[in-house]
């Protein structure tokens, strides 16, 4: 029997690589592997947020959505990550997508979706800039307006094939705190971040100016380690490295850059390898006036590339803040990396562990704890691949992505003491641990290591954001939601999976409040941010089961299983607790039942 066509109003997404013929025909087989992954990444993220991938033609994709908001969420987690998962390629061989979204009628058949609605889209995502996306203003106008989204008009346009001009816009993830009722932001609507009391600094990506794309890894290293020194710095207010690294390949202003963030000062650099040779080159601009206050070139061997990275350090301190104390100078000073392949595969691990995180992939998450393994018997001292085992293998566990989930989690425990061991001065160790300690439910010994890690690093968003997480568990929600929004303040361009933490730890703190719509909002967000994430689409779960909204219950418990099937069943069998609070504990089990979450699953 001949299937009959379905006509249809619906939203489209259409997805295409830019050049993909120019990476053809650098290497055709590898360009058309890259392509399929790219692709496949992108239809299991279009899955997690209710869309249907139709059909994928060489370089493009079609997808279809019953709410517009659903294809700006899925478009606007893909980019940034299919960003980074390119950064991490050691060739030119990147497939970057552009996206449009258009509503309109189309007909399926035979899982092929044609009609005006998908040609609208193809025309939008063709005036799209690379990593892009551009949405009809028909479509953008049903976008609720508590979430998110940053769009930017680009008024009228005349379009291929269509009589009228369509009005479009680029649309992005919102910049900044979301607020108690968080609406949509153009981008001329975002306000800039105030500058702070303290002397404020951003650190740019370095650029790389190897020809060897494999030293991308070093560059960034470079710029993380920089930025670490300077966070560790209570005199200083300094952006997280994911923030700055929203500029990474750019061509924008510094003045325009420091106004978006919040900052006075910004460091700008490049790094050139030549075998053991390494050179270093940095500028400090002060961008109010625009001047630069010292640019200078660093050179040394490979095997002293940490004491490069310490002098540069010293500069801009003793350049923008002179009054503080030689102590903290000298804290700042990590125990170093002894061998620098080490410390490269670490890198590499921990650009693993990021990319399993956003895709929910337990295969990747092995993959980053192997390669900091390696980089162990390498160096057994290397605080970056400790680091990577303890929150890998603690993630593991909350994935319950192992076959003796406690045995993982004191794995996990055992290389944060480990880190912590090797340098105690070290915020991070104290943070991995901390979190260990919530899921062992020794809930004093958490808060401890959690207030240790801000101490010794008040700039640090990891440790603002778990501790807030932890805190918000632990029942302490008005501190939790202050550490939230201060981290959220120092990462204000912070589009990785922290973010998506601190609006979880803002959830987890209206949830023990009862206050399920509140939850339910900021669940929403951090679901946004990640959708392969257990504990935000449990709470998700609950809150929708509360407030009567029982079909959205289920269709977060189909997510859920689909990349961490045995976590609600440790939850609902007592194997797994969040909170410290038994009666908080007792609501969210009720929540799941009233869902129609069953136990024996």
């Amino acid at each position: 029997m001949i299937e009959q066509p379905t006509r249809k109003l619906a939203i489209i997404l259409h997805a295409d690589v830019v050049g993909s013929t120019a990476l053809v025909q650098l290497n055709e087989t590898l360009a058309h592997e890259r392509i399929r992954d790219t692709f496949r990444r992108l239809s299991k993220i279009i899955e997690t947020h209710n869309g249907i991938a139709h059909e994928i033609r060489g370089d493009a994709l079609v997808a279809e959505f019953a709410r517009a908001s659903d294809a700006v969420s899925a478009a606007v987690e893909f980019q940034p990550d299919n960003a980074v998962h390119n950064d991490g390629l050691t060739d030119e061989i990147r497939p970057i997508t552009r996206i449009g979204i258009a509503m309109g009628e189309v007909v399926v058949a035979d899982n092929t979706m044609t009609g005006e609605g998908v040609v609208l889209a193809q025309r939008l995502e063709q005036i799209a800039e690379p990593g892009g996306i551009v949405i009809q203003g028909a479509a953008y106008e049903t976008v609720p307006k508590r979430l998110p989204f940053a769009y930017k008009s680009l008024g009228e346009r005349e379009l291929k094939g269509f009589n009228e001009p369509v009005r479009v816009y680029t649309v992005k993830l919102g910049v900044g705190v979301a607020t108690s009722e968080p609406g949509v932001q153009t981008e001329t609507e975002v306000k800039a971040p105030d500058l702070p009391d303290k002397p404020s600094i951003a650190v740019l990506p370095f650029t790389n100016m190897s020809k060897d794309t494999e030293q991308e890894y070093l560059c960034d290293g470079i710029t993380e380690d920089i930025t670490t020194a300077l966070s560790q710095f209570s005199g200083l207010f300094v952006i997280a490295r994911n923030s700055a690294f929203a500029y990474k390949g750019r061509s924008i202003d510094v003045r325009e850059i420091a106004d978006e963030l919040g900052v006075r000062y910004i460091l700008e650099g490049s790094v050139r390898r030549l075998g053991e040779k390494i050179r270093i080159t940095g500028q400090l601009i002060d961008a109010i006036p625009g001047n630069h206050l010292w640019a200078r070139k660093f050179d040394g061997q490979m095997e002293n590339i940490f004491e490069l990275q310490d002098e540069i350090s010293e500069m801009i301190v003793g350049s923008i803040a002179p009054l503080v104390e030689q102590a903290e100078m000298d804290r700042s000073r990590k125990l170093r990396v002894n061998d620098i392949t080490s410390y490269t595969l670490a890198l590499k691990a921990k650009s693993q562990m990021y990319e399993a995180f956003r895709s929910g992939n337990e295969n990747g998450l092995i993959a980053a704890v192997d390669t900091a393994h390696e980089a162990l018997q390498m160096d057994p001292r290397n605080t970056h691949a400790l680091w990577v085992q303890a929150w890998a293998q603690t993630e593991q566990y909350v994935y319950q992505w192992a076959d003796d989930t406690e045995k993982v989690l004191e794995q996990g425990m055992k290389a944060s003491r480990k880190l912590i061991e090797v340098d105690p001065g070290d915020a991070d160790g104290h943070t991995t641990l901390g979190t260990g300690y919530v899921f062992k439910q020794e809930f004093d010994l958490a808060i401890d290591e959690y207030n240790l890690a801000l101490e010794l690093n008040p700039n640090s968003v990891t440790s603002l954001f778990s501790a807030a997480w932890g805190k918000s568990l632990y029942g302490l929600t008005k501190e939790a939601k202050d550490h939230a929004k201060q981290g959220l303040r120092l990462s204000p361009r912070d589009f990785s999976i922290w973010l998506g933490v601190a609006y979880l730890a803002l959830a987890q703190a209206s949830f023990a409040e009862a206050q399920y719509e509140e939850a339910k909002k900021w669940a929403q967000l951090s679901i946004q941010m990640h959708a392969s994430a257990p504990i935000r689409r449990t709470l998700m779960i609950a809150c929708c089961a509360f407030t009567g909204e029982l079909e959205d219950a289920a269709h977060h418990t189909k997510q859920l299983d689909l990349f961490a099937p045995k976590f609600l069943g440790s939850l609902l069998s007592g194997n797994v607790a969040l909170y410290r609070d038994s009666l908080t504990n007792e609501r969210l089990v009720e929540g799941l039942h009233l869902a129609g979450v069953k136990e024996n699953r």
